[in-house]
């Protein structure tokens, strides 16, 4: 379970936020501070896994708070919470490390959707993390121990993309995963096989694992409209942080080899003339499976 400090000026967010952690199953509220000075000085005490953190307070900003955590030695994630809508220092904000953006006044869907997705790439990270150490274990015995070293898996790699682009604890991303793994056993050729096939694939493999006779037609169309929501998500987070910073190495990297970059554009405006359309609108699926999959074939080859 996921360890919060909420950092924030205001009693009354502090509250509603804690309450919504823990009422809703997200974690624990370990610590709570109502400054930046006095939230360095709590959250290195408590060293939780997440700081949830006001981008306004009187004596330090939220940005100022982060740069000090860090420098005193603070690993965790960060979360801003503020009702600005300045560009240019939510932008500083990202720069300075955050991972997502809350909205003032707290909406308790909108803290709930953020913070699964904190959670989901917190698990993620500290998985891939437990690879590194293993691996770096193999690395010390040299000799044969390192030449025999393990490969990683196509889930391996295609994991730590998606939580790049924001996905990770999306529902669709499990079919993704399934079929850049398949694509990555079975496919030697670049092009891609018809999307219906690969939606099948997926499916086909959803059934097996839950041993069940569902359709697979019709669990196709479902598995369709889950990658369509996932890789539209992926496009309005890319979007949502190339409009507060164009030179975001995330945004620079992902947005335009992942997507057509009209499609950014247009998501950019969306966002930028508050017109947001619940996921609906265009994206280029194929577009966004075949670079995954060339990617992770690299990595494979490598």
């Amino acid at each position: 379970m996921l360890s919060y400090a909420i950092v924030d000026d205001d009693a009354v967010s502090r509250r509603m936020l804690q309450s919504i952690i823990e009422n809703r199953g997200l974690g624990e509220v370990v610590t709570t501070a109502g400054s930046g000075t006095e939230g360095v000085r709590v959250v290195l005490d408590a060293a939780p896994d997440v700081v949830l953190i006001d981008l306004l307070m009187p004596d330090q900003d939220g940005i100022e708070t982060i740069v000090q955590l860090k420098r005193d030695g603070y690993k965790g994630k960060y979360v801003m919470i503020s009702q600005i809508e300045n560009k240019e220092m939510i932008g500083r904000a990202y720069q300075a490390g955050i991972e997502f953006y809350i909205h003032k006044p707290i909406n308790r869907v909108e803290v709930e959707a953020v913070l699964s997705k904190v959670g989901e790439q917190w698990k993620i990270g500290r998985y891939l993390q437990e690879i590194k150490q293993s691996l770096a274990k193999l690395d010390v015995l040299g000799g044969d121990a390192g030449s025999s070293r393990k490969k990683p898996s196509a889930r391996e790699i295609v994991q730590p993309i998606l939580m790049d682009m924001g996905i990770i604890g999306d529902s669709g991303s499990r079919d993704i995963i399934e079929i850049i793994e398949y694509l990555a056993q079975y496919h030697k050729v670049e092009a891609l096989p018809p999307l219906k096939d690969l939606y099948e694939v997926a499916a086909a493999r959803a059934r097996e694992s839950k041993q069940d006779g569902a359709d697979l037609e019709k669990e196709g169309k479902a598995v369709e409209q889950r990658i369509r929501r996932t890789v539209m998500s992926a496009l309005t987070h890319l979007a949502s942080i190339g409009l507060t910073d164009y030179g975001n190495p995330k945004f620079e990297h992902y947005a335009t080899l992942y997507f057509d970059f009209q499609d950014i554009r247009l998501k950019m405006k969306e966002i930028d003339e508050n017109r947001m359309q619940d996921n609906k609108g265009k994206v280029n699926i194929k577009k966004f499976l075949q670079v995954l999959y060339l990617q992770t074939m690299d990595k494979l080859r490598d």
